[in-house]
């Protein structure tokens, strides 16, 4: 069996396919210390994707350092869906990188989060493919998230680039032999 690529996880590495997306926006990652060696993060070839952006990892027995957070908002699922980009945009976005469970229970966990906007994606975002099963149609992974909300702010542009490198991921995964939802 072929070895992993040890940047992208993939055993078919994806690593020549990952656009470079410069965005105006920073986008902060905030990734579950569980997600940093499976090959179906997409937080991480979201990072590889985007030069103006962080990722940080939660747990794992040390501290989470978030860095400096002004004008930012936080992507989640929470209040009234946004069809509008904020005015005045935010200058980054913070995305929690986790299975839905995990990412519920970090939104609430994190101090540094508490307070800043939410920016509540509209429904109708999700993909039809899949690197991992969601629990509802609307669930999103990470690129997706980052996606849309970079489709709000800055256009269509930088979202289709992600959404591409999600679907090659996607592809990858399905022609390994790896069962997706």
């Amino acid at each position: 069996m072929a070895e992993r690529c040890p940047r992208c996880l993939f055993r078919d590495c994806l690593c020549g396919v990952v656009p470079r997306v410069a965005t105006r926006t920073r986008v902060v990652i905030v990734r579950h210390h569980s997600e940093a060696n499976r090959s179906s993060n997409t937080g991480r070839l979201a990072h590889f994707a985007l030069p103006n952006s962080e990722l940080v990892d939660h747990g794992g027995g040390g501290p989470t350092v978030l860095p400096p957070l002004d004008g930012a908002w936080v992507v989640y699922p929470s209040g009234e869906p946004r069809l509008e980009p904020p005015s005045p945009p935010p200058r980054a976005i913070v995305v929690v990188d986790a299975t839905w469970s995990q990412a519920r229970k970090m939104f609430h966990k994190l101090d540094g989060l508490r307070g800043l906007p939410i920016l509540r994606l509209p429904d109708g975002v999700a993909q039809p493919q899949r690197l991992r099963n969601a629990p509802s149609p609307d669930h999103v992974s990470t690129i997706e998230a980052i996606a849309a909300a970079l489709r709000m702010l800055e256009g269509d542009e930088h979202a289709d680039a992600l959404l591409r490198l999600f679907a090659a991921a996607c592809a990858r995964a399905v022609a390994s032999g790896r069962r997706v939802g």
